[in-house]
């Protein structure tokens, strides 16, 4: 795999193009409390994810037929 590809192959929440669905594949966080909340909010691997729209500080996301505002840090650590 070559370093174009494998930069494709780690696009991140904040990346991911609003309105379209993704399927979560990584959280990638050592921060055990962000892993904590973001599983209590039921986003972790293999949970489809869907930017609803971007804001100056984080995005709205659609997760089991909830809406949530993340920051972008969380987002940073939501791999799709």
């Amino acid at each position: 795999m070559n370093i174009t590809q494998n930069r494709v192959n780690r696009m991140t929440l904040r990346e991911a193009e609003a309105g379209k669905e993704y399927i979560i594949r990584k959280i990638e966080t050592d921060d055990e409390e962000m892993d904590a909340f973001l599983f209590s909010l039921g986003c972790y691997s293999g949970e489809p994810i869907t930017v609803i729209s971007r804001k100056k500080s984080g995005c709205v996301v659609s997760i089991k037929d909830s809406r949530y505002n993340i920051d972008y840090q969380l987002a940073e650590a939501i791999l799709v």
